[in-house]
């Protein structure tokens, strides 16, 4: 029997901003090996669609755990060096991956299946038009995407409209 879990998103994973910390190395700031780091880790998501419900089936829910296990496991060798603030993916010292990290294991994974090229967030969409392929109600793919309009949902069923007609989608 098929078992769904529940995550709840409340906030959003924001790009480090950095100053130097030398001023002399001659480097940008963020490479500057003294850089100290000016934003925030998180901070409110884009809307209020995006602090929502969604829900994880138990492939990913197992794959979770596991991944926990192992992170205790390296929390344990870390020892003083863990830094504990509750990322459910970090560094192996327990601070957040920087989210550069997604991009280039992104780029590794699209090459070991041997697809083409592309940005992260074309999965994103490729999400939304599974989800309008499916025939998935409006406000049910809204909330799944966080999405605060339903201009978003319509965007993509235009286009498998326009794909459907064999017209060129512009």
């Amino acid at each position: 029997m098929t078992q769904c879990r529940l995550i709840r998103i409340r906030r959003n994973r924001l790009r480090p901003k950095c100053e130097h910390g030398c001023g002399v190395c001659g480097r940008k700031a963020g490479y500057c090996p003294e850089r100290k780091q000016t934003r925030p880790d998180t901070g409110p998501t884009k809307s209020r669609a995006g602090k929502r419900v969604v829900g994880l089936p138990d492939q990913l829910i197992r794959l979770l755990r596991d991944h926990r296990a192992q992170q205790d496991a390296g929390r344990i060798a870390a020892r003083q060096l863990w830094h504990d603030e509750g990322w459910v993916f970090a560094k192996p010292d327990g601070k957040p991956l920087n989210p550069d990290t997604d991009y280039h294991e992104w780029k590794a994974l699209l090459r070991e299946a041997g697809l083409r090229d592309g940005r992260l967030h074309d999965a994103r969409h490729t999400a939304a038009t599974v989800l309008a392929l499916l025939g998935v109600p409006t406000p049910t793919a809204m909330a799944i995407m966080g999405w605060s309009s339903a201009a978003m949902a319509a965007r993509y069923s235009t286009c498998l409209t326009a794909s459907a007609r064999g017209s060129p989608i512009r």
